[in-house]
């Protein structure tokens, strides 16, 4: 998950997440005069937003938010499917005509194309595109997404995508419509992988620099007609795109308009009002202040909740003194109060309290409390003796970075309340949400710790502890692993369970090894954050997508009047 998530890319301060997320979790639907009632074609969807998309590039952005934007305007081989619960989180074909065909013991995968496939230029899309896009994910600049096209793809070590080193040797295109994958051990999963963002095609030589964040090139239903960084997105719908192609996106509006920059406030005192074209909107999460506001009875018909699938957390930078002792960071999980974290967010109603890494939307999820304090109040004594031990009695100073926004404020206001105790200054430091991800993982910007969050790219063990703490994968920019753990035993462990062929199998060892993590503290579980949301009187086609941190699954929604 992907760096999770901007939920729908509506309301950053109603996500807290790191990456990519293909989440399980579990929303109401809506009922059938209310959101989940049918989209009608036609008609304009409004999308009022706190924060900007990351990077229109999709070899760049790596969020819930922005994931499921995506999915408007690009296409890949492969897809999460369009329907509510688990049947959202299914992979299924979309540019090619299925999920994938593996030779050579798991090693080598081969796609074939559809027939009918455009780029909105009205040139056709071919494996050669295909190819040109994914190559852009070694470039050192460009390539900062989703990593598992790195990763799992076997590249020369020298390697830096199609604009410096030209030709990927170990992708081949045999003909316009086949695409060959050579990877560096066998994944059974592979069909997965390819419906990462970065598995978009590219028209070959394009993309370079910051072409594609200015100005997108669309495979998908929609593309961008009016682009003001910031402020406003405007999409209309492509016309060179092929429902006969595409058993995924229902495409039911004209276009979708994204309001970019308001108070969290004033989207809620909007939603609520539903006056105008407000009526044709959908937000993210509420936020904490008008939880109690929206339960009358004409508002429960626009609500839709659940669980986001994700998990919110601290991590903890190891290579930075005194985080380099284990003793330090277990004391700082035993410290903290994770009652007030969630009050701070909204209490029970947005979040359930976090103790493992794994949100239970994993399969083979462990529940577990390896820092356990009465309520979760956080056990101070305990932490102090663990501090004392580790020579830092006396405390230290802690630079706490945070996305620009009320609510991060107040849960970094929580854990700096926690640790005074223990003579631990913390310092927040404020980023802007538009950047966010990006400085952070970016390991020379780096401070102490960063509260952020993770969301499954689909649903398996493999996309969560893999990203977050394989030490052979810290990279210098788009850096998932930000504890920057480079534990020779969990990196072992990663690749014996990296090698199970039986899926179920590998997401049971995945499970046990959440503790063998855990145990090193290299982060602090937060908060499993819920999703409430209040759409539009005029929405229908809304459903919360388990694979999208649990927001609005944008491919299907719609307005219920679309002359309205």
């Amino acid at each position: 998950m992907k760096r999770t998530s901007m939920l729908v890319g509506m309301v950053a301060s109603a996500a807290l997440a790191l990456t990519a997320c293909g989440g399980s979790g579990t929303g109401a639907k809506g009922d059938s005069a209310g959101p989940g009632s049918k989209a009608a074609q036609g008609g304009t969807v409004q999308v009022l937003a706190n924060a900007a998309f990351s990077h229109l590039d999709p070899a760049r952005g790596f969020d819930g938010g922005v994931n499921n934007f995506y999915r408007l305007i690009y296409r890949t081989l492969t897809t999460q499917g369009a329907a509510p619960g688990a049947e959202g989180t299914k992979i299924v074909p979309d540019l090619a005509t299925d999920t994938g065909k593996a030779s050579d013991g798991g090693k080598t995968w081969t796609f074939t194309l559809k027939d009918g496939l455009f780029f909105e230029t009205g040139a056709p899309i071919t494996s050669a595109d295909v190819k040109w896009g994914v190559s852009r994910a070694w470039d050192p600049e460009v390539g900062i997404g989703s990593p598992y096209a790195k990763q799992l793809i076997d590249a020369p070590a020298s390697y830096q995508g199609p604009y410096k080193s030209g030709d990927l040797p170990t992708i081949t295109t045999p003909d316009a419509k086949t695409i060959v994958f050579k990877l560096k051990k066998p994944f059974a999963d592979f069909g997965s992988v390819v419906a990462q963002n970065t598995f978009t095609p590219v028209p070959k030589g394009q993309g370079a620099g910051n072409q594609l964040d200015g100005k997108p090139i669309a495979s998908g239903p929609y593309k961008v007609s009016e682009f003001k960084p910031g402020a406003a997105l405007k999409l209309v719908r492509n016309d060179k795109w092929d429902k006969q192609t595409d058993a995924v996106r229902s495409a039911n509006p004209d276009g979708f308009q994204w309001t970019f920059g308001l108070d969290p406030a004033t989207i809620d005192e909007r939603m609520i009002a539903g006056q105008g074209t407000d009526g044709d909107a959908i937000a993210g999460t509420v936020t904490a202040a008008s939880v109690a506001r929206i339960q009358t009875p004409q508002l429960k018909q626009r609500t839709m909740t659940g669980i986001n699938g994700c998990t919110t957390y601290m991590g903890l930078n190891t290579t930075k003194k005194p985080f380099d002792n284990v003793k330090v960071r277990q004391a700082i999980n035993l410290a903290v109060n994770k009652q007030t974290v969630r009050d701070a967010v909204g209490g029970s109603a947005l979040a359930d309290i976090a103790t493992s890494i794994q949100p239970s939307s994993v399969p083979g999820r462990v529940d577990y409390d390896p820092y356990p304090s009465p309520d979760h109040k956080g056990d101070v004594e305990a932490a102090r003796k663990l501090l004392t031990e580790a020579g830092f009695a006396a405390g230290f100073p802690l630079t706490l970075d945070i996305r620009a926004q009320p609510k991060m404020q107040a849960m970094a206001v929580a854990i700096q309340q926690a640790l005074e105790p223990l003579k631990i200054t913390v310092k927040i430091n404020t980023i802007d949400t538009a950047t966010y991800y990006e400085v952070i993982g970016t390991t020379s910007q780096q401070h102490d710790a960063a509260i952020t969050g993770w969301c499954p790219d689909w649903p398996s063990g493999a996309t969560f502890l893999p990203p977050l703490f394989d030490g052979r994968n810290i990279t210098p920019k788009g850096n998932s692993n930000l504890a920057q753990l480079n534990d020779p035993g969990v990196n072992a462990k990663i690749t014996e369970i990296s090698e199970l062929t039986d899926v179920q199998a590998a997401n049971t060892a995945y499970g046990e090894l959440d503790k063998q993590i855990m145990a090193l503290a290299p982060v602090v579980p937060l908060l499993y954050e819920k999703v409430l949301m209040l759409v539009g009187s005029n929405i229908g086609g809304a459903y919360l997508h388990d694979g999208y941190s649990g927001g609005i699954d944008l491919v299907s929604v719609g307005l219920q009047n679309a002359g309205k």
